[in-house]
């Protein structure tokens, strides 16, 4: 999280994206035709060379969760095989793409929580060893951590979620609105791992959609970003899904978020 700018315009609903959700809501239970991944806790980003990484897409896809969750409320490995990644790694203007740091986002959902997986490649690993005993950490933003920002159908243009985690597990979840955040206290659940050899840390998360939206609702459209920050001191990398194009490096530019299509398992994307 970086320091916050003035009140922003806010960037119209994608109608495309909108279509896209209706028609997949409406369509056969065809299994999807996603990539198949290792069922490896850490799926390696660098052996998935027919994936294209960076790539600038305006559109992310969460899809509904088919089967229980493990013992720790969390999707198992091979749930997530029907979820399509988005990736980057190029810096908050869309520059100085470097693959050594690439982030991939998985999102899967299910009626009460909203699933999120990072991949995040690494050069080092720079984290806070204090915490609450929750694990939340305030200022996490200060050490290294992947991001998503959430703006949920019906929120005010400059009112969304941003939720962060760190490679040793710290979290911190917000509301942000103008001029001020406030705890979100979601109740999140989060597993991290580190897989040194790879450069690789992955990190699961479970939000309670009781802490996104008051009520969720089909067909759903909203909007988002996700970050990654990395690095002890500056110059650090500050890279995004979406670039924010700020002079200095800044998230929190709402209007360059994407959308965040709904999708209902076993359905078309794209339609």
């Amino acid at each position: 999280m970086l320091a916050q700018g003035s009140r922003f315009t806010f960037c119209a609903r994608d109608r495309r994206a909108q279509s896209v959700s209706k028609r997949i809501c409406a369509g056969t239970r065809n299994r999807m035709g996603t990539q198949g991944l290792s069922e490896s806790r850490a799926v390696r980003i660098s052996d998935s060379r027919d994936m294209a990484t960076d790539i600038r897409t305006d559109t992310a896809f969460a899809v509904q969760l088919a089967g229980s969750l493990d013992n720790e409320g969390l999707p198992p490995d091979r749930a997530w095989e029907t979820a399509p990644p988005v990736s980057f790694c190029a810096d908050w203007q869309g520059k100085n793409a470097d693959r050594q740091r690439e982030t991939q986002v998985r999102l899967l959902w299910n009626a009460d929580s909203l699933f999120l997986r990072f991949d995040a490649r690494y050069r080092d690993i720079n984290v806070f060893a204090d915490a609450e005993p929750s694990g939340r950490r305030d200022g996490l933003w200060d050490r290294d951590v992947c991001e998503v920002f959430l703006q949920p159908r019906g929120s005010h243009p400059d009112c969304y979620k941003e939720i962060e985690v760190a490679p040793n597990g710290l979290w911190v979840d917000l509301e942000i609105a103008p001029g001020e955040k406030r705890d979100l206290r979601s109740g999140l659940r989060q597993r991290v791992n580190i897989d040194e050899p790879q450069k690789q840390w992955q990190a699961v998360l479970a939000v309670p959609m009781k802490s996104l939206i008051a009520r969720f609702e089909m067909p759903a459209v909203w909007r988002v970003n996700f970050f990654r920050v990395e690095g002890a001191e500056e110059p650090r990398f500050y890279s995004a899904w979406r670039p924010t194009n700020t002079p200095a490096p800044n998230f929190h530019v709402p209007e360059a978020f994407g959308a965040l299509v709904f999708t209902e398992a076993g359905g078309k994307i794209g339609g």
